[in-house]
Parts: C-alpha cells; structure tokens; sequence
C-alpha cells in the first residue's frame, strides 16, 4: 500500500513535471489569465445568473466584457501609435531639440550662475545620437508592442478557458486540501477580493490619469482621446509611467508653441497628474474599490496593496501590478493556511 502511494505520488509529480514543460512559454500568460478570472469571477456569476447556468455563453460573455473594458483600450493605443510611428518625421525630433539648444534663455536673478552650466549642458546635446537613439526606442517599441499585443491575446484564450473551467478546479482544489471548507472558502474569497480590488483600481485609474491628461492636451489643439488613451497605458509602465507622454509633449509645444504653454503642460502633469492623482488620490480610489465594488471588503489594508502593486512593477515589469499583490495575497493566505491547520493539530 505504501509502495503503491509513493509510485502514485511520483507519477503525478512526473506528469505535472511534464505538464509545465509543455505550456513553459505560455506559463505567465496563464498565470496573469487565471488571476483576472479570479479578479472578474463576481461578473461572471452574473452573466451565469442570466444565462441561467450556461457556462460557455457566460464565459464568451465574461470574457467580451473585460476585452472591450480592459484590452480594447491598449489595442487602440498600440494600433494607432504604430501609425504614428509608420508616418512619423524624425526631423521634428532634430528640429524640436535643435529650437531648444539655441533657445536664447535668462534665469531669475537668484540663478544667474548657473546659466553657464546649462548653456554648457544645452551645447554638448547630440542632435545625431538623440535622433538615432529615438529611432533605435521607435524600432524596439515596434517589436515589444507586437509580442505584448500576441501576449494579450493569448490572456484573452486563457482568460476564457479559466472562466469555463474554473469552478470545478477550485471545486477539485476544496476536496484535496485538508482544511474545513468554510475556511477554505474564507481564505480563496481573500484572494478572490484582492485580486478584485487591483484590477479594477489599475483600470479606474489608468482611465482616471489618461483622462485629466486628455483634457490638458485638448486645449492646445491634440487630439484628447489618443493622447490621453496614450497616457493611461503609458501610466502603467513601470519606473518611468507617464513621463514617456507629458516630457515629449511639453518639449514639442515648447519648440512649436512656446514657453508658456509647455511649463502650462509640464506644470499640470507633474502636480496635477503625478503627485495629486497618482501619489494622494490613488491609494483612495483603491479604499473606495475595496468597500464599494467588492462583494466582501479584504482585509488587507489597502495601503499594503498599493506597496506590493509598486513593488510587482519593479520586480516584474509591467505585468507586475497583478503578480504583486497576487503573491502577497497567497504569502498572507498560506499563513492564516498555516494557523489553521496548526490549532486544529493536523501539522
């Protein structure tokens, strides 16, 4: 019996072994597709509930919502700054920084020492390497935004197959783990709601930032909709977020528009966009989601969630932003696991 039992266990493990080998390249696809399931499960009870307990027409409709809701707005983004990119003058690169090296500038009396520096500093620009620099980050852009958009798509295969098949995997997972099945419900609905909580959060404010940005830039004759789609996924971006949008844009209406209008740009970005809405108001919108949209409110504290959020970005690049708080999550749950097997002496 106990041979039997070892043999059982190796062969599983064998298998499994197998089974991640196979789907290796996919594996964080999977994972990232498997983590929105669980973040969006509450809207696919709903549309089960319409459907009347329909699995596939409930998971094609789950998973049409969080494309037009979530995808869409990146394809649109990619799509149309490929274009851009197709038709793009590199000479309004060169002529931008050409305008601003030779702009004839005086500092506040305060600062009159260092106006040599920086007519040293604006001097020694390159405007060849910055152009075949810019043309280099053109080309890897390109490259990147193809696999990410191949990578998306993929999310969304795997996104409805989680949403189809994912009731009966967690009911198989509550039949094999030793725990009773109220506190096993208690601690996969902790994850369930975290989950929750940053994926709707990233999206509010993605289309929050995206959207005050959009509003700044229409003023001066952009078009609102693409610059702030552009924003809003630019923000996601790890480290550098939305100053891969507000610096280029203020440096061009400086060039084009001048002063005024680029420190109007600059000015509203930075304080506006990047202190208020990212710094003080971000970690409100995740206090609102977790009380408001959630079914049962986490409780793991929301300022905890935005710090694994910021440390899922760093570790892991964009894709991050779910990872982080995912694997906090588990560490958290697999404790409370832990204790509860612990006082009922089952380790």
């Amino acid at each position: 019996m106990k041979n039997g039992k070892i043999f059982l266990i190796s062969f599983i493990l064998v298998i499994l072994s197998l089974l991640l080998y196979l789907f290796k390249s996919f594996l964080l696809v999977i994972i990232i597709a498997s983590l929105m399931a669980v973040a969006t499960s509450n809207i696919n009870a709903k549309f089960l509930h319409l459907t009347k307990g329909h699995k596939f027409f409930a998971s094609i409709l789950t998973t049409s919502c969080m494309v037009i809701l979530f995808f869409a707005p990146f394809f649109y983004t990619m799509i149309e700054l490929a274009k851009t990119l197709k038709n793009f003058d590199i000479s309004l690169i060169s002529n931008t920084l050409d305008y601003i090296k030779n702009y004839q500038f005086t500092l506040p009396e305060g600062f009159n020492f260092l106006e040599p520096k920086v007519k040293e500093f604006l001097a020694s620009i390159d405007l060849n390497n910055i152009s075949k620099q810019a043309l280099n980050y053109a080309s890897s852009f390109t490259k990147s935004g193809a696999k990410f958009l191949i990578d998306m798509a993929l999310i969304c295969v795997f996104y409805f197959f989680a949403n189809l098949y994912g009731t009966e995997l967690v009911i198989y997972l509550k039949s094999i783990v030793p725990v009773d099945r109220n506190e096993l419900d208690d601690v996969l609905s902790e994850v369930g709601n975290v989950m929750a909580v940053v994926l709707y959060s990233m999206v509010i404010i993605a289309i929050f930032q995206g959207t005050l940005f959009g509003i700044i830039t229409m003023f001066y004759g952009y078009d609102g909709i693409l610059m702030g789609a552009i924003f809003a996924v630019s923000s996601l971006i790890p480290a550098v977020g939305g100053a891969l949008v507000y610096i280029p844009v203020s440096l061009y209406e400086f060039a084009s528009n001048g002063l005024n209008s680029a420190l109007v740009i600059l000015i509203y970005s930075i304080v506006v966009i990047s202190f208020i809405a990212d710094t003080l108001i971000k970690p409100l919108i995740i206090k609102w989601i977790n009380k408001k949209l959630v079914k049962t409110p986490t409780k793991i504290n929301e300022l905890l969630i935005f710090l694994a959020m910021i440390a899922g970005i760093s570790s892991f690049g964009f894709w991050g932003i779910i990872l982080g708080p995912a694997i906090l999550t588990f560490f958290i749950s697999t404790i409370r696991m832990y204790v509860i097997l612990k006082d009922k002496k089952l380790i």
